[in-house]
């Protein structure tokens, strides 16, 4: 069952604005049970059908980086805003380490500007951190940063489904990994390569965290025709792109590449602007995996 969580004035990490507010009804097959859906959205879905060009695919797949370089350009640090929430909804960010002098080693893959590492730096003197980036611009926003340390953070550009992490971290060194809305912007045919290669620096009993866009999300139900990619991966207007998981899509992915489940659920949310009097449903899936104990 989904966990259910109403959170009002949530700060989220969709790229989605101008939000709209349907009223809800029941959805007739079980299949769409992550969350209700209205007949308009039902609809949508059903003649949302016909798929981007394969030129137009190659070329996105190709300008990927291009396009979140330029991302960043545009939006420099000021789209989203840092998370101070992780180590609420992980307490694996503190339970793990077996005494309390003990220095933990984190890995941010896709850390964007620092939103997520920054918090945890301040909050625990007593982590190091691995953080990379698929955007160079990304990573040298981290390291301008007045919080950015050489002696607790390494940053570095990496494109997660072709670079080896292990150039730049040592093999099994990594305690704990951070995939927070990363994996949904890789291609779907890649993300086994993503999650291999973070399974190699990842220590034995080492955990990953995980959270990114659930399926029916509002934003993959706010994109128009023609954006649509192949099954729950669109592309948005500024050509990045965007999958939307299933938890048990999720699952096959981490177990195919060697991990174990160790929690694996929907996050239903109600993010709500209460000066356009609109309240809009989110979903998420948030998840931990570990890698198996020797």
């Amino acid at each position: 069952m989904a966990q259910v969580v109403k959170n009002i004035g949530l700060a989220d990490d969709s790229l989605s604005v101008d939000l709209v507010s349907h009223s809800e009804a029941l959805v007739p097959s079980p299949a769409l049970c992550v969350r209700s859906l209205t007949e308009q959205e039902l609809a949508k879905l059903k003649n949302d059908q016909n798929l981007v060009s394969e030129f137009k695919q190659l070329k996105l797949e190709k300008e990927a980086q291009k396009n979140w370089d330029l991302f960043y350009k545009r939006n420099t640090v000021n789209f989203f805003k840092d998370r101070h929430w992780t180590t609420r909804e992980f307490e694996e960010l503190k339970s793990c380490r077996t005494s309390h002098s003990q220095k933990l080693v984190l890995l941010e893959a896709g850390c964007g500007v620092g939103n997520c590492i920054f918090p945890l730096l301040e909050e625990d003197l007593n982590i190091f951190v691995y953080a990379c980036d698929f955007s160079p611009r990304a990573v040298e926003f981290v390291k301008q940063n007045p919080l950015y340390c050489a002696e607790r953070c390494k940053v570095f550009q990496c494109d997660l489904t072709k670079d080896e992490l292990q150039g730049s971290i040592p093999v099994e060194s990594v305690d704990v990994a951070m995939l927070i809305f990363v994996l949904s912007a890789i291609h779907p045919d890649k993300m086994p390569l993503a999650l291999a290669n973070i399974f190699k620096v990842l220590r034995p009993g080492g955990t990953v965290l995980f959270r990114d866009y659930g399926l029916y999300d509002h934003a993959m139900l706010r994109f128009k025709l023609g954006s649509k990619l192949g099954e729950n991966f669109y592309v948005r207007q500024d050509g990045t792109r965007s999958f939307f998981f299933s938890k048990e899509l999720l699952a096959d992915l981490f177990t195919g590449a060697g991990f174990i489940t160790s929690a694996n659920e929907y996050v239903l949310r109600e993010t709500v602007n209460k000066k356009e009097g609109l309240c809009v449903p989110r979903v998420f899936v948030q998840s931990k995996f570990c890698k198996p104990d020797r």
